[in-house]
Parts: structure tokens; C-alpha cells; sequence
């Protein structure tokens, strides 16, 4: 097979024993402002990046980042009728998500220009995965453009497989790996990790964070190498900032009040507040600066220079004084609470209220026709007997806005919620689950608000997972002095107007789930290191909360759930259960309204709507795949008579001889003297020989039946 290039310069990184990335560009997409190939093993990316100028009037940095996954890559073709490849799918979601969060930071302040990263997956393998390619891609194709991008940045995934660390694991070494690490950073700085774990511990995490980094260190250095040749030279970037002169009035309107009201704790009060001292800024510089900048710019000064002015106030007295606009310590979490079992009906509800931030989750069994199936071009990407759904109305805010579905924020709290919570749900049992977490109210993470309102939903399912949850998330405020605070439980505030939301999840035990957002251009693995232990400090409090509310999974599964159990028939019996054109199988699940998955080794799964039904399909069942046992005595239906005896039906397909010297305890002259065709009879069966022949006895059956009468 000829090897393939699309590449005109290139550079090579070997990452572990037999494992390479190749990065190179210059051969095709040349109209795009940064474009490059990344290749690992035969899977392959295309990731670009363009610009177009600052709209009118915008005041946001309108970064977009796209990835897409076609099933031309695999060989394969797309399932449905259409034959085309629609909207996203919820992993190339999440891989959108991956690539943005690291990206963000990287840019100057106050840069307004529209800029477009698109990851086009060209060739997969399906043993390496394409995501971590396309994270790096994006470093390379802002590197080597003319855009003011302030990487490059380095990504890798990290296994623990057989105690060791390993980079970029295939499909296969994840299925071994207790850990799963996405890293991106520059070196020796964290910007973005992502991931979950078996309850691993603080200090293998940590342990994966420095072997990232030092993998990081050598693609920052082959992306920096590959733009000498092959890189555009960057342009002088417009930047949109608020006039000094501006800034300084709106100093002195604020200056009386602003701290007062950057500290009010209620969330609601506190934003009314600013909306007044907002408005006593727009009536003071209406005068001096309106006419001269125009309505669009006067607004979009304003808005940005008062948002600095509040976010340096925040930061100020969380420094200087300790003090968070609610009022608490540095570690301390809002008031708790934890309820189970608050809704009738359904199967299991958990309703969590941290402060101002409230989750309720319920759950719901089913089974296996409710399994969530994978639809990937990797063909062994598993399907998931657990997964949990995250809603974000627009009322847990407080507001008024559009319907619609899940966006791609909602789809990421989603799964960071499910994965956390999927390290301790049992592999063997029967149900398929589904968890919906419907915020509530939001005032800061409510992502970690959902597991551990699934924890309480779970539990009160009567799901027995291995252990409950927590989550909770940490932030940071640092200054240009280089002192920090690492914050406990960060409302919304602290979380706009800070540096990090560090959110972790996990048992008694150890880590489930983690994901780290950064407004900086990275922190230290030391910083991160003391993160996670006084995160571990509030997940402990947390968890306490929860077993005070409910100890332990409930003995049994909810009343309200179905009923699921598997039994084994020999698989010979598959046809006899199935019936002509499953004529059987279909009127049993008609008739009890219950569902049946038959499966090639005869394991049957039976879903039954409570315990009387399943005891009337599993009776039923047994009816078509029972096998015949000696001694036991059957009520059978005469199918055949011959001079020597009887041909009796004892079970579906199961047909045995009642010799004519077996029907009586007396000599009976002639078979029709005891039974024709289409009679029924009393029969017992006293022999099988090797073959399989039944033998049958009525006197036998008869003699048994009027000794238990006596």
C-alpha cells in the first residue's frame, strides 16, 4: 500500500514506544489563514483557521470551533436514507468544546476579529482516536497563520494501563486504562484537562498532569520549528479597548459604592444593585463621550469598561480581605441540602441545593430496547446502559429566551455529569438507566450539582452503585503580583469575573470525573496539585450530606419500575419459543405487555411491568422451552395412536410413547379403549434414553396421583 502525504513540511514527534505524530502543511487548503495535518498511526485530520474583521459594534471575541467526523474517512457509508452525514453528533460536540477551552485564553484582549477553526477528519484507523490530533492541529493551524494566537499549545490523552502512563492509548489500551487524562497546555502550564477515572488519586492525577506536560514540551517545540518554514508572518492586530480618560471617570462615579455593591451576598439583589450604579455610569459620561463615539461604541464602552471595573473590584476584596461577595471563607461551601424520593410516580428522584444553585434529577429504569446506541465510525464504540441528560432553562436564572434543545454547553455538562457518575454504576446489572437533570436555579456549577443530585436519584432507584458521588468546583483570583487564591464552591460571580473553574468529582475512595476551564494562559501543575486537595476537603462534607439524606442504595428497585430478569433456555429452544413467523413470542408480548429480547445462547431478558406479570411470561415461556424431566408428571395432549400405543404431546414439540402396556394397571386389549387422537392425558415420564426418546406412563402417573391424595 503506498504511503500517503498531504504535506509539504513536516515534522515528526515520537510520544512512547512505536507511537509518532506527524504534523506538516503546506500542500493543501493554502487559502486559509493556518492550515496543517495531523497524523497518528493511519488516522489522519485536516484542521484550518480563518479571520474575518470585527462586526459593527461587537464586544466579545467570536472564536468558533467546528469538527467534524465523516464516515468517508472509515470506508463506510452513512446509516438512514438520506446517505449524507447531518447535524453534529453529541461526540464531535464535545470534541468542539475540547478544542475551544484551550484556545480562548491564547488570545489578546480586546481582539475582536472573527476567527473560524474547522477539523475535518480525513483518514481513521479506528484504533487511534482523531481528537487529540484535532486539539493539536488547531495549536498548529493558529501558529502557522497570520493571527495573533499566543501558543503554541501542546495536547495529549493519557491511560494508566498495567501502572504505567501512557500517551495517546489506542481504542484497545482504553479498554485496560483505570484513567483517562485529556491535557493541553504550554509548557510547564496547565490551561485545559478534561476526563474520569476509576476513583483514582489525587496523586496519580497529578502524576499524569507531569507526564503530559513533558510530552507537551515537545510539540510546542516541533510546532514553533515547523513555523520557521512553513508559518505566515502575523499581523499587527486591531484591539478594542475602553480610552483611558473613560476609564478614569468611571473610576470616579464608582468609586463611593462599588465595593459595597460587588459584595452584596444575594445573587439577585447583587445584580440589581450593579444595574443601578450601571445606570449612574451611563447618566454621568452620557455627556462628555455619547455624541463623540456614537450610540453603538458609547454602549459597548461602557459595558466593557464597567465589567472590568467589577471584576477588579471582586478580585481586589477576595485578595486583600478575603472577603467573597457572599460572604463566606475561602473554603467555605454554601448551606446544603439533600433530598430523595420527592416525586411520586417516577423511579428514583434526588433534589440537590447548594445555595442559590438547585438540581433535580430523576431517574428511570428500563431495559435493553432503551440502551443508547452508539452511531460512530468507530465500530466498537460501546453502547451505554447508563447516561444522563443535563437541561438549563432559561427560568434557573431568572430570565425570558428562546426554546429550543440542548446546546453544546448543555450536551458538555451532560457528560461530565454521566462519565463522574458511570465509574461506580454495576456492570451486571439487568437495567438500562436514564437520569434527566433539570436545573432548578443556577448560581455556579451546576454541572457538580447534578451528580450529586444523581447520586440521590440513583440510590432511591434502588440502583446499587459501587459508592455515591460529589462534585463540587473550585476557582482562583490571582493579581499581576503573582499572588493567588484557590476559592471553594465558586458562585457565578466568582466564576465570571475569576481565572478557573476547576470542577472534580468522586467517592470516598478516590476521582470519577474532572474538567478544568481557564481564563489564564495556564497555571502551574503545583497550583493544580493544591486544587485538588481542597477540593477533596469539600467533597468530603458533601458526601456526608448525601448518606445523612440516603445511606445506602435501596434494598430493591422501585415499585414503580419494570421488572427485569434473565433466564437461560437451551438455545435449541430458540424456534420453539419464536413460534411460526414468531407467532409465540408475539403473543406472549402482546398479551402481558411485556418485552422479551431473545439472544443467540438462549439468554432470554424479559421486561415486565411489575412482579405478577413476570411470574406469567416466565410461566409462559417455560411452556414452549421447558425440557422433559424423569419423574415428573405432565398433562398431555394425544397427538398419534398406534396398535402398540400412544404418541403423547407433554411439552411444545416434545412428544413421548405411552406404550400400551404403561396406560393401565390391568391388561389393556386395545389403545382406543383408553385414549383417541385429540384426548388429553395424565402421563409420567420414566424414561430418556440417549437418543432423546421419551418414554411415558399413565398407570404409573395414576398411582403416584391417588397416593398423594391419600
Amino acid at each position: 500500500m503506498p504511503e500517503f502525504n498531504l504535506n509539504a513540511s513536516e515534522v515528526t514527534i515520537s510520544i512512547g514506544p512505536g507511537k509518532e505524530i506527524t504534523i506538516g502543511s503546506g500542500k493543501i487548503a493554502k487559502l486559509a489563514n493556518g492550515a496543517c495535518t495531523v497524523r497518528q498511526g493511519n488516522t489522519s485530520v485536516l484542521v484550518t483557521a480563518c479571520s474575518g474583521a470585527a462586526k459593527p459594534g461587537q464586544d466579545f471575541f467570536p472564536l468558533q470551533v467546528d469538527y467534524r467526523e465523516k464516515y468517508s474517512a472509515a470506508g463506510r457509508f452513512p446509516g438512514g436514507y438520506i446517505k449524507r452525514e447531518g447535524r453534529p453528533s453529541d461526540k464531535e460536540i464535545l470534541i468542539c468544546r475540547m478544542t475551544d477551552r484551550p484556545l480562548r485564553p491564547l488570545f489578546p484582549e480586546g481582539f475582536f476579529d472573527e476567527v473560524q477553526v474547522c477539523g475535518l477528519l480525513l483518514s481513521c484507523d479506528g484504533s487511534n482516536e482523531a481528537d487529540m490530533l484535532s486539539i493539536l492541529g488547531a495549536s498548529v493551524a493558529l501558529t502557522l497563520s497570520d493571527l495573533p494566537f499566543q501558543g503554541p499549545i501542546g495536547a495529549v490523552r493519557v491511560g494508566y494501563v498495567n501502572g504505567q502512563y501512557v500517551a495517546n492509548p489506542t481504542c484497545e489500551e482504553m479498554k485496560e486504562s483505570t484513567l483517562e487524562l485529556v491535557y493541553a497546555g504550554l509548557p510547564d502550564k496547565v490551561i485545559m484537562i478534561e476526563g474520569d477515572a476509576k476513583e483514582c488519586s489525587e496523586e496519580l492525577l497529578v502524576g499524569a498532569m507531569e507526564f503530559a506536560n513533558e510530552i507537551v514540551k515537545k510539540q510546542v517545540e516541533a510546532q514553533l520549528e515547523l513555523a520557521k518554514v512553513a508559518g505566515r508572518a502575523k499581523k499587527e492586530p486591531t484591539l478594542h479597548t475602553v480610552p483611558a480618560d473613560m476609564k478614569a471617570d468611571m473610576v470616579e462615579i464608582c468609586k463611593p459604592t462599588i465595593e459595597d455593591v460587588c459584595t452584596i451576598p444575594g445573587k439577585e439583589a447583587r445584580l440589581n444593585a450593579l444595574d443601578e450604579l450601571k445606570a449612574k455610569v451611563i447618566e454621568g459620561l452620557t455627556p462628555k463621550y455619547f455624541e463623540a463615539m456614537g450610540e453603538t461604541d458609547f454602549n459597548n464602552m461602557v459595558n466593557m469598561g464597567f465589567d472590568a471595573l467589577v471584576e477588579k473590584t471582586i478580585r481586589t476584596a477576595i485578595l486583600e480581605k478575603g472577603y467573597r461577595p457572599d460572604g463566606r471563607g475561602v473554603e467555605d461551601i454554601r448551606p446544603l441540602t439533600a433530598e430523595a424520593g420527592v416525586l411520586p410516580v417516577v423511579h428514583g428522584t434526588g433534589l440537590f441545593t447548594r445555595g442559590e444553585t438547585q438540581a433535580l434529577v430523576i431517574a428511570t429504569l428500563g431495559g435493553p430496547q432503551d440502551i443508547q446506541e452508539a452511531d460512530t465510525i468507530y465500530n466498537d464504540d460501546p453502547n451505554r446502559k447508563f447516561y444522563l441528560h443535563y437541561n438549563f432553562p432559561n427560568y434557573s436564572v431568572g430570565e425570558v429566551g428562546r426554546i429550543s434543545g440542548p446546546g453544546r454547553r448543555e450536551i458538555g455538562h451532560g457528560n461530565l455529569a454521566e462519565r463522574s457518575l458511570a465509574q461506580v454504576f454495576p456492570e451486571d446489572f439487568p437495567y438500562t438507566v436514564r437520569c434527566v437533570s433539570e436545573i432548578m436555579s443556577s448560581n455556579g456549577s451546576t454541572s457538580m450539582a447534578s451528580v450529586c443530585g444523581g447520586t440521590l436519584a440513583l440510590m432511591d432507584a434502588g440502583v446499587p452503585i459501587k459508592r455515591p458521588v460529589a462534585g463540587i468546583s473550585c476557582g482562583l483570583v490571582t493579581d499581576d503580583n503573582g499572588k493567588e487564591l484557590i476559592l471553594t464552591d465558586i458562585i457565578g460571580a466568582e466564576d465570571h469575573y475569576g481565572d478557573m473553574d476547576f470542577k472534580v468529582c468522586g467517592t470516598c475512595e478516590g476521582i470519577t470525573g474532572f474538567q478544568l476551564d481557564l481564563k489564564l494562559p495556564g497555571v502551574s501543575i503545583d497550583l493544580m496539585s493544591r486544587a485538588l486537595q481542597q477540593n477533596k476537603r469539600a467533597r468530603e462534607k458533601i458526601l456526608k450530606v448525601i448518606t445523612d439524606c440516603i445511606a445506602a442504595p435501596r434494598e430493591d428497585v422501585s415499585a414503580n419500575a419494570p421488572r427485569i430478569v434473565k433466564i437461560q433456555i437451551n438455545p435449541d429452544k430458540i424456534g420453539a419459543l419464536i413460534g411460526t413467523g414468531g407467532k409465540n413470542i408475539k403473543e406472549i408480548t402482546e398479551s402481558t405487555k411485556s418485552e422479551i429480547n431473545i439472544e443467540d445462547d438462549g439468554t432470554v431478558t424479559i421486561v415486565a411491568r411489575n412482579k405478577e406479570v413476570l411470574d406469567e411470561v416466565k410461566r409462559r415461556i417455560d411452556s414452549y422451552t421447558a425440557e422433559a424431566e424423569i419423574g415428573k408428571i405432565y398433562r398431555g395432549l394425544v397427538r398419534s395412536v398406534k396398535d402398540f400405543g400412544a404418541f403423547v404431546e407433554i411439552l411444545p414439540g416434545q412428544d413421548g410413547l405411552l406404550h400400551i402396556s404403561e396406560m393401565a394397571n390391568y391388561r389393556v386389549r386395545e389403545v382406543s379403549d383408553i385414549c383417541k387422537e385429540g384426548d388429553y392425558v395424565t402421563v409420567k415420564v420414566i424414561d430418556i434414553d440417549r437418543s432423546g426418546k421419551i418414554r411415558l406412563s399413565r398407570k404409573e402417573a395414576l398411582a403416584d396421583m391417588e397416593n398423594e391424595e391419600k
